[in-house]
C-alpha cells in the first residue's frame, strides 16, 4: 500500500483531517508530504481534481472528482474523499500506481493515467501529460 509519497496542500490536509477519518485514510495523511497549496505540483490529484485511473487489476478506466463526503454523487462521478477510491487516489501524481486494500479483503492497483482538471493549477490534461513526460 505505501508506494512512493503523497503530497497533499495544508488546505486540503485540514480539512481531510478534520473529518477524523481514521483507518487507511488517515494512515495516508500520516505519511504525506504536506504543502502550502500554490506548490502543490500539477501533477498530484488534490480534493475538488478530476482524475482518470486505471484498476489494473481488473482493466476498468474511470474519470472521477475526489469530493468531500457531503458532495458525493456517484451517478455523476463524484467520489468521497472517504470512499476507497477516493483515498487511495489522493496525493498520488500522474502515473504513480498504489496498491489498495478494498473492504472486500481483496487488494487492487490502481494507477493515475491523467489529471483532467486540479483547481490549485487550473492546468488542462495535455499539459499535465506533458508536465509528467518532461519529469
Amino acid at each position: 500500500m505505501k508506494e512512493d509519497f503523497l503530497i497533499i496542500s495544508d488546505r486540503d490536509f485540514g480539512r481531510v483531517a478534520s473529518l477524523r477519518p481514521g483507518g487507511q485514510l488517515e494512515e495516508e495523511l500520516d505519511r504525506a508530504t504536506i504543502v502550502p497549496s500554490a506548490a502543490v505540483p500539477a501533477t498530484v490529484v488534490t480534493m475538488h481534481s478530476r482524475v482518470r485511473y486505471l484498476d489494473e487489476s481488473t482493466g476498468e478506466r474511470r474519470d472521477v472528482e475526489i469530493v468531500y463526503p457531503e458532495q458525493a454523487d456517484v451517478a455523476a462521478g463524484k467520489i468521497s474523499v472517504l470512499a476507497p477510491v477516493g483515498t487511495a487516489l489522493l496525493g498520488l501524481s500522474v502515473g504513480q500506481p498504489i496498491d489498495w486494500r478494498f473492504p472486500d479483503g481483496r487488494t487492487r492497483r490502481l494507477r493515475v493515467e491523467a489529471l483532467l482538471f486540479q483547481p490549485e493549477s487550473e492546468c488542462s490534461e495535455d499539459e499535465v501529460r506533458h508536465s509528467a513526460l518532461a519529469d
